[in-house]
């Protein structure tokens, strides 16, 4: 398995490259070595070495996730983080573990996907309009990167919108953590001072900004088995958002009018 080179943290590592990157599949081939979090490096590499009992046999990624879907996507999705045996073991975002089969379940009830499930990067799933990104790109520790990683990580975030900033209309923030990680994004992509108050998040929590050149921000519950074993995510809930982020990207009927908020 190929091993990410060792580079210094902060500014001087790979997310100072992240801004010349000229289009997302350059982008998705410069994450994938970044080594800036000590921390993450370390776990992603033990958990990819350890291995779980059930994938003992397979080659983990063990490398930062980058994004997945339509190069051109009026419909992003931002999670938290790739899952330990997830993307960290499969090398795509949500793919390979429960939170990413009721994800996609979702996205395929809803007509964004291709099929309901998605095991492995070669599993033929294609999107239809979206893309999936994730505010932390390497596995971390207990599913719970600190603020100071999210904003090591936060480049790559920023120059995907970049990348992404002529086609999207709708981010979908899954968890609060996600939620947290747009409001710099606006800054940095678009120049904009996020609003203050910043809206707190919430399932269903929207943000819609009255410039049609910005996009759309919608809250969900993460779609982890924290949430959706307990009840505290439905799938009627998770298809409620994703529809209308659906919506409002242009990608189905058309949303109902309403009074935007104001930047």
């Amino acid at each position: 398995m190929r091993q990410s080179r060792a580079v210094p943290s902060g500014p001087a590592g790979p997310p100072a490259a992240a801004p010349a990157a000229a289009d997302l599949a350059a982008l998705d081939a410069a994450v994938v070595d970044c080594a800036a979090c000590p921390r993450l490096v370390a776990w992603r590499a033990q958990v990819a070495r350890e291995r779980r009992a059930a994938f003992r046999d397979q080659v983990y990624w063990g490398r930062p996730v980058p994004g997945f879907g339509d190069q051109a996507a009026p419909l992003v999705i931002l999670g938290l983080a790739p899952a330990a045996h997830g993307g960290n073991r499969t090398g795509r975002i949500f793919t390979g573990d429960r939170s990413g089969d009721v994800l996609f379940a979702a996205l395929h009830r809803v007509g964004l996907a291709s099929q309901p499930t998605s095991v492995g990067r070669a599993d033929g799933l294609a999107l239809t309009g979206t893309r999936i990104a994730a505010a932390v790109r390497c596995a971390p520790p207990d599913n719970r990167p600190t603020p100071a990683e999210r904003d090591t990580c936060a480049p790559w975030l920023h120059r995907e919108l970049t990348l992404l900033r002529p086609s999207a209309r709708v981010v979908v923030a899954l968890g609060a953590f996600a939620w947290a990680a747009f409001w710099p994004a606006l800054r940095a992509v678009y120049g904009v001072r996020p609003p203050s108050p910043r809206p707190p998040f919430g399932h269903g929590a929207r943000w819609l900004p009255a410039d049609p050149a910005l996009p759309a921000l919608l809250g969900c519950y993460h779609v982890s088995q924290q949430n959706t074993f307990t009840g505290r995510l439905t799938p009627a809930m998770l298809d409620a958002v994703l529809a209308e982020a659906r919506d409002r990207a242009g990608l189905g009927p058309p949303p109902p009018t309403g009074p935007p908020a104001t930047v």
